[in-house]
């Protein structure tokens, strides 16, 4: 599977304007997008540094994924996001090299392809592969890319 790069790091977070004073007054990020993400319970603001995102997500549910890794771990780094030519494909390869995934197909959001490596197969590290060029809601629309 050949890795173009890393595309984003999420932090989930228990309270996002909270964090976004932290983020943003201490570090001096700029907001980039944001935006909520229903599909995965979680809403988000999206910052850059250099050509990597940095999402900052807050659990919408609590039944969602994000606010099961904040009770269970606290707050902190939720998953690595690697940029790859074709997520099909890099799903196959993982499958036959063995690797679990959590997902068997990808998943869409925000115009792109994505899919989850299980956290045991890499260090505990919950790790996405995807595809695609962000956009927002409204974009994917403008360009008839409704979900799948």
């Amino acid at each position: 599977m050949r890795i173009l790069g890393i595309d984003h790091i999420c932090i989930a977070v228990k309270d996002l304007e909270a964090a976004r004073r932290r983020y943003e007054g201490d570090l001096g990020l700029e907001p980039a997008a944001s935006y909520i993400a229903p599909e995965e319970k979680i809403r988000v603001v999206r910052y850059y540094v250099g050509d990597v995102a940095l999402e900052l997500i807050e659990p919408t549910e609590p039944e969602s994924e994000v606010a099961k890794f904040i009770q269970r771990r606290g707050e902190g780094v939720f998953l690595i996001s690697f940029r790859v030519p074709d997520v099909e494909a890099a799903l196959e390869e993982l499958r036959q090299r063995g690797v679990k995934t959590i997902d068997s197909e990808p998943r869409y959001l925000m115009g792109n392809r994505y899919a989850f490596i299980h956290p045991r197969e890499l260090c505990g590290v919950l790790t996405e592969i995807l595809d695609g060029e962000f956009r927002l809601p409204d974009q994917a629309e403008a360009r008839g890319e409704g979900k799948a």
